[in-house]
């Protein structure tokens, strides 16, 4: 049995439901590591993830494309349902996706590694989601993805840690993977991460409530 497999089991017992938010500039890979994640048979799935990751292929995929411009995906697998977006960096888009947080028990950010110039971008919206009052309160974890790390432009996980003062984050756990989304390579070492602080992260809620 895979991780992903004992958390879901482990969800459905408790009749719980873990929201994933999956954020980054756009053109940063998102769509892309999401589709990994997504069933075979959905048109921009670009191949599987290890056996643990398998059952996947029984989500339900659902596009919301919005007319104002904003686009939010959502899909969900078992008791796991993501929401993806762009952080535009558009404040008067900014309203639309923060109504996000409240209900998030883990974060996403994808980060091009190989987008020197827009490193600066990333990390005022990490900055503005750390600091927005739904996240800043929550203990809950951040996976990043230093993402495109195949391109030959392409910045060190290290680096781009370094460049985003990833150090500074003393109030949640975080994890930052190299990966190139495409091949699927580093995915399953952050995902299994991921997993393992979701689980913590909820059992410790529940016994702060018991």
């Amino acid at each position: 049995m895979g991780l992903l497999d004992k958390l879901t089991g482990w969800l459905g017992l408790k009749k719980k439901e873990v929201n994933v938010l999956c954020l980054g500039l756009d053109n940063s890979g998102k769509t892309t590591i999401i589709n990994q994640l997504k069933p075979p048979n959905h048109s921009n799935h670009l191949g599987p993830l290890s056996e643990e990751w398998k059952h996947v292929s029984q989500t339900q995929a659902q596009e919301i494309v919005p007319t104002i411009g904003f686009n939010i995906e959502k899909f969900k697998s078992s008791s796991l349902s993501f929401t993806v977006f762009d952080m535009s960096g558009q404040s008067r888009y900014r309203n639309l996706w923060e109504h996000y947080y409240k209900e998030s028990h883990a974060i996403i950010f994808v980060i091009d590694s190989s987008d020197k110039l827009r490193m600066v971008v990333a990390k005022e919206e990490l900055d503005t989601l750390l600091n927005h009052e739904d996240i800043r309160s929550k203990r809950i974890p951040v996976l990043f993805f230093a993402n495109k790390i195949d391109l030959q432009d392409a910045m060190s996980s290290v680096k781009v840690s370094q460049m985003l003062c990833l150090e500074n984050i003393k109030d949640k756990p975080w994890h930052i993977c190299a990966s190139n989304a495409i091949k699927g390579e580093g995915l399953q070492e952050g995902l299994d991460w991921l997993q393992d602080q979701i689980a913590q992260s909820l059992e410790n809620n529940e016994h702060m409530n018991d």
